[in-house]
């Protein structure tokens, strides 16, 4: 199994999920960051005052998916994901060793 973090905007969100579940992955996390890569924030003017905006707001989208679909999921994610602009966000791949059902205790098999 592996672990699949992906950083992106908050407009791409509903169009990365959409295209997820369209590979029958249906089980996600969504989590509301902020951060900054390579594009470092940038100015804002609030009341007549400039002010810089160094961490940005994202989304982090957490799957986990069997070996033979990361290929499949990391290559829908970016595609949905990009807009061609610095800032898109990130993929990680993270090998996942075990994972339990809280409910169950039963250890998944994938």
């Amino acid at each position: 199994m592996k672990l699949i973090k992906a950083i992106v905007r908050p407009n791409k969100l509903e169009e990365v999920k959409d295209a997820l579940t369209k590979l029958n992955i249906s089980g996600m996390t969504v989590t509301e960051v902020r951060g900054h890569g390579r594009q470092k924030g940038h100015k804002a003017v609030y009341r007549g005052t400039e002010y810089t905006v160094t961490l940005l707001p994202k989304i982090m989208i957490e799957v986990v998916v069997s070996n033979e679909m990361v290929d499949d999921a990391v290559k829908t994610i970016i595609e949905t994901g990009r807009t061609g602009e610095i800032g898109d966000g990130r993929v990680f791949v993270l090998t996942v060793e075990q994972g339990y059902h809280v409910r169950s205790g039963e250890r998944d098999l994938v």
